[in-house]
């Protein structure tokens, strides 16, 4: 791969090619990225869905917004300092092409803003609970229907599949989606490749996949144009724009260390031991009498939290100019920060999130309520996607098909598109729309 063709300015539907050189200093395509997705209604919807803490009134718990917007902000200085050092090893890209450091951060920035756009509500178990309903519960009546990567598009829904859907999806006034530049897509892509086969290595882009069916040929356009290499002649799957392994960094940096806080505030990890596994990670930077200075629990997380952020930066920046060339020819195969000297640390820190936050019976409960509240909007609007589809529509159905919005389009064409544009529907559900619908199905007037 490269970095020429990586740094792609275009977007869906150009028929010209999109210079570096020749942008507009005031307002860059990569910084127009940013701005779209900041102003879609997706990216709005975040506020109100699950990061840790399903259905949190406190303060200071992060949503899928908070989160997003904290990684964007990591992910940039990852792009930065990383822009500034590649133009130093390779000054034609500035000379030639006119790039310049800030490319980079407004790349990685953007595409990390984005990368949770695709979650469904109720965090991690929303996904689990999509997929449990066509591989567990009724949704499994549909699998005669539906090729073998229709059907496991479905059985393992992917919020990372979701958001590359939800970023390109054409519809009525709006083609090509947020038509994003093709660098932003490729480094939002961080599982390249299509649902089946199943983890068929152990390289990272194996741990999941990354688009689903019907966004199957907008996907090689993206893998075509940005020179991405095809890893498979057997199946769909490319290795990763590189500047994906940073959008990566950035969301471990912040769901291990911002995670790990929320803990503390919540009272879900006691702050002297939660402090010295902080203080573990970050000796080397602090400054005794300012921390001793610092009254409050909130104080002290913050200063060192905002120590750990910095030294993980760093440490993904200094990992990925080291590894660079084997990026570039696709033979890097795990994520940056497992190769960390932090990585113990990182490890002890993930496993008591783990135990006393993930685990915590409030957040338990929390998502056994959300898997009901999935499985029953799945259960209803998924019989209304095959009766369309078979025109064999109920009453019941009829109210329910007037109900949906109208960028919802179900078809007789296609079970699995109607299927998936109805998983789409929910994804974008907020936590609180989510169980607001729940109760209206259940007969509940609000």
């Amino acid at each position: 791969m490269n970095w020429e063709q990586l740094l792609s300015l275009k977007r869906f539907g150009d028929t010209n090619k999109r210079l570096r050189k020749e942008q507009d200093e005031t307002r860059l395509g990569f910084e127009v990225d940013y701005d779209r997705i900041i102003f879609s209604s997706e990216f709005r919807g975040l506020q109100d869905k699950t990061q840790v803490v399903p259905l949190s009134k406190t303060d200071f718990v992060h949503t899928r917004l908070t989160h997003s917007l904290e990684v964007s902000v990591v992910g940039r200085s990852l792009g930065r300092k990383v822009g500034q050092l590649l133009l130093k090893k390779h000054p034609h890209l500035d000379s030639v092409h006119g790039y310049k450091m800030n490319d980079f951060g407004a790349i990685v920035a953007a595409a990390a803003l984005a990368h949770d756009i695709g979650n469904p509500p109720f965090g991690h178990s929303g996904e689990k609970a999509i997929g449990a309903y066509f591989k567990d519960g009724k949704g499994e009546a549909f699998k005669s229907h539906l090729t073998g990567k229709e059907y496991q598009d479905l059985c393992d829904f992917e919020g990372n599949a979701n958001g590359f859907k939800i970023l390109t999806e054409s519809r009525i006034g709006r083609s090509g989606g947020l038509r994003l530049s093709y660098a932003t897509l490729g480094a939002f892509m961080k599982y390249p490749k299509e649902s089946l086969p199943k983890k068929p290595t152990k390289h990272i882009i194996d741990k999941k996949y990354g688009f689903f069916q019907s966004e199957k040929h907008m996907f090689e356009e993206v893998a075509s144009e940005l020179g991405l290499i095809r890893r498979s002649n057997d199946h769909l799957s490319f290795n990763r724009h590189p500047l994906a392994y940073l959008v990566e960094a950035a969301d471990d940096i912040c769901y291990t260390i911002i995670d790990f806080e929320d803990g503390i505030n919540l009272g879900l990890i006691e702050e002297d031991y939660a402090l010295e596994y902080l203080i573990k990670l970050v000796k080397e930077k602090i400054i005794t009498k300012n921390y001793n200075a610092l009254e409050t629990t909130e104080d002290r997380v913050s200063y060192l939290r905002a120590l750990a952020i910095s030294t993980l930066i760093d440490e993904a920046v200094s990992i990925f100019m080291k590894y660079e060339e084997q990026i570039l020819a696709g033979n890097f195969e795990t994520a940056l920060l497992d190769l960390s000297q932090y990585k113990a640390q990182i490890k002890d820190i993930i496993n008591l999130s783990i135990k006393n936050v993930y685990r915590s019976k409030d957040v338990i409960n929390k998502e056994i309520a959300g898997y009901e509240i999935l499985n029953q909007l799945l259960n209803a609007y998924g019989r209304l996607a095959n009766n369309y589809y078979e025109d064999n529509l109920s009453s019941y159905d009829k109210l329910l098909l007037n109900f949906l919005p109208e960028q919802v389009k179900l078809t007789n064409e296609s079970l699995y598109k109607n299927l998936l544009n109805i998983c789409l529907y929910i994804s974008k559900l907020s936590d609180t729309n989510a169980m607001l619908l729940h109760q209206k199905l259940k007969g509940n007037i609000i």
